[in-house]
């Protein structure tokens, strides 16, 4: 597998290893070969720690590729990683990873793929020894490298995991040193897709364009068959049989810096440019896309359809990154238990203030009661109901507390002693268990140089990954002009959704809902009608908190981010919908007066 590999070749060194040349303080970018690189292409086989098992092996053997990637790691993945490593220092990898490779990396050798992926988790150094003591039980060659820097937790005690999100130098460090498989920490999801393309074209720190462009597809490919029609708005207007199993997606890349999103042909699922506008805008806030080696401007985004499942992504421009690297910090915030009241028949409302009132009375002792309590009723109850479940609504109650004793024990007596004692037909979905631990994210940002970025090299060589040289202090961008308003005409009430996809997803406490128009006339629409204001009455549950729109006329779209609606993160468990995953369907399902000639 360490043989040399056409497809995959550096014109230049990184910055990792060689200094940059500068001219009036800038780096400057170098000069483009005589004749242009071919084409790199990326695929990507995971979007999150328990994605599809046989994804590593379709993508190997569904068509031609010349770099795999895996993207194994989120916010919630870092506390449950945190938490192994607790029971097991040698433990804080996806160890999914490795069983995939168990089965795979023959194939990979085969092929000719490099294998790029942050399974590495907390641990990169010790999934890359797990790698090749895999390959040495296999009888195989295979130099693997891993990068590693991003551990913070040092230097904020009391954190389960700190990691500092790195930048793509240091896989190009690894990927140009020959390495097969490069197991990463922390990086940013795209930097699995920039560290490759450096490499393979010889892109300097300074080549702020064509990065930005690999940020894009990077972004594009993370979360896997999100963009292949996974969890798509419009989902409806295809064939049961396209979307039942979708495939993973693959970026061409080009020395330019614009790419081809597409899939290996015969597989599931539809690329277009609403599949790729939908996971452009999931878990984005502004215009500009930063991240610790360019910052992508999002508004400069140009898509259009290249073909049946081809997407041509091109026009992106970059700035250099801001002066700070985010860390994620994860850290235990407590115990947290609920139980689900079933409030069924007549007088919904008075049988939930009872059993609320009768839970107060139980928890009246200060030892006993939880240090957080919150209740949501969820009147999915009908009138005259043909079936006991459709004539019944959910009272839900969260508690929270430091001792787990208190959400435990004390919860669940509560609850139960109340079975013969309080509403008519009193039950709950399930008991209340022990109490579960749960995990607080917050998000801090540290100077380039408070990091040790460093690629390990398959030979064990230490190759120092040098910040960034230019930075740009992140600000938004001013507010692009608006399309002319529709002309007048008639209206009629109906779903948002009929004319506009939407996606929504987590950053931390916020939540972002990105809204598309796939038409230039529901877009003069659409970024008038949709303003705050309206986003807010359509959403009720968002008028406490401030609600930020941005708006991408390239991409036809609005983003609006709803700062701390999820409270203190995934982990935390706030909302119903923890993750906001759903916020933009029940957007789309809201009914507002909408021009008939859109319908």
């Amino acid at each position: 597998m360490a043989r040399h590999r056409p497809g995959l070749r550096g014109t230049t060194r990184p910055r990792a290893t060689a200094e940059a040349e500068v001219e009036g303080g800038r780096p400057v970018s170098p000069q483009p070969a005589p004749h242009p690189a071919a084409p790199l292409r990326i695929g990507n086989a995971s979007g999150f720690y328990g994605d599809r098992f046989d994804a590593l092996r379709e993508m190997l053997t569904g068509g031609q590729l010349d770099v795999l990637t895996g993207d194994y790691l989120a916010e919630l993945t870092m506390l449950i990683l945190g938490r192994d490593r607790l029971k097991d220092p040698s433990a804080g990898y996806a160890r999914t990873f490795l069983k995939q490779l168990e089965e795979c990396l023959g194939l990979a050798h085969e092929r000719g793929v490099r294998i790029v992926t942050n399974a590495g988790g907390l641990n990169p150094a010790g999934l890359a020894d797990a790698v090749g003591k895999l390959a040495d039980r296999l009888g195989m060659s295979v130099r693997v490298a891993h990068v590693e820097g991003d551990d913070l937790v040092a230097r904020y005690p009391g954190s389960l995991a700190a990691h500092a999100y790195l930048g793509g130098f240091g896989i190009a460090a690894c990927l140009e040193a020959g390495a097969d498989v490069v197991v990463t920490g922390r990086v940013t999801d795209a930097a699995l897709v920039t560290g490759p393309a450096v490499a393979h074209f010889g892109w300097g720190p300074g080549d702020y364009d064509r990065l930005a462009g690999a940020v894009v597809a990077g972004h594009v490919l993370e979360c896997g068959t999100q963009a292949t029609g996974g969890n798509y708005a419009f989902f409806t207007e295809h064939t049961a049989d396209k979307l039942r199993r979708p495939g993973f997606p693959l970026a061409e890349i080009h020395e330019d810096g614009s790419s081809v999103i597409t899939k290996h042909p015969g597989t599931g699922g539809v690329v277009d440019v609403g599949t790729v506008t939908a996971q452009l805008l999931y878990e984005t806030q502004g215009a500009r896309y930063a991240g610790p080696d360019v910052t992508a401007r999002l508004d400069t985004v140009r898509l259009s359809q290249d073909g049946p499942d081809r997407v041509r992504v091109e026009g992106v421009r970059g700035e250099a990154p801001p002066p700070t690297l985010k860390v994620g910090l994860n850290r235990l915030g407590g115990f947290r238990n609920e139980v689900a009241f079933v409030l069924t028949g007549l007088d919904i409302e008075c049988k939930a203030a009872l059993v609320r009132e009768q839970m107060d009375l139980a928890f009246s002792d200060a030892k006993s009661r939880p240090g957080e309590l919150r209740w949501d009723l969820a009147r999915t109850d009908h009138a005259d109901a043909s079936t006991e479940e459709t004539a019944s609504a959910l009272l839900r109650l969260v508690v929270r507390d430091a001792d787990q004793e208190v959400v435990g024990r004390a919860l669940s007596a509560a609850a139960v002693e109340l079975a013969l004692a309080s509403y008519p037909g009193f039950h709950v979905l399930t008991p209340p268990g022990k109490g579960a631990p749960y995990g607080v994210f917050d998000d801090v940002y540290v100077p380039h140089d408070a990091v040790d970025h460093v690629a390990v090299l398959h030979d064990g060589r230490r190759v120092a990954v040098a910040p960034a040289h230019d930075t740009l202090v992140l600000e938004d961008v001013p507010q692009p002009a608006l399309p002319g308003p529709p002309p007048d005409g008639p209206t009629a009430r109906a779903a948002l959704g009929l004319v506009a996809g939407a996606r929504s997803g987590d950053k931390g406490g916020n939540a972002n809902v990105g809204v598309w128009a796939r038409t230039d006339a529901a877009w003069r629409w659409l970024a008038h009608a949709l303003t705050v204001e309206r986003f807010r009455q359509l959403l009720p549950e968002t008028e406490e908190f401030t609600v930020v729109r941005h708006v991408l006329p390239n991409l036809r779209a609005l983003n609006f981010v709803v700062e701390g609606i999820l409270g203190e993160g995934v982990a935390a468990q706030h909302r119903f919908d923890p993750q906001a995953k759903a916020l933009g369907e029940w957007l789309r399902s809201r009914r507002l007066d909408i021009p008939e000639a859109l319908l």
